[in-house]
């Protein structure tokens, strides 16, 4: 998946700015994500993407880039 298309997704699920998301960004930190969003995210993600994040993995998005990269390396 596209980074601008995670991007806007983040952006919609956090309620931050979508210029705020980059790959350096902290889901907590920077962006505002508890632990309620990052589950609403997973499932928007999921929902997008059709990659099933398991919540072991989850637990392991600690930026922006994380997610991308656990993305990557899942698509089918």
């Amino acid at each position: 998946m596209e980074f601008n298309k995670v991007q806007d997704l983040i952006a919609e699920t956090l309620g931050c700015d979508a210029q705020q998301v980059t790959m350096e960004a902290s889901l907590a930190d920077d962006l505002g994500a508890d632990s309620l969003a990052s589950v609403e995210l997973v499932m928007a993600l999921e929902e997008a993407t059709g990659v099933h994040i398991e919540d072991a993995d989850m637990e392991h998005f600690k930026t922006v880039g994380d997610i991308m990269a656990y993305l990557s390396s899942h698509k089918e």
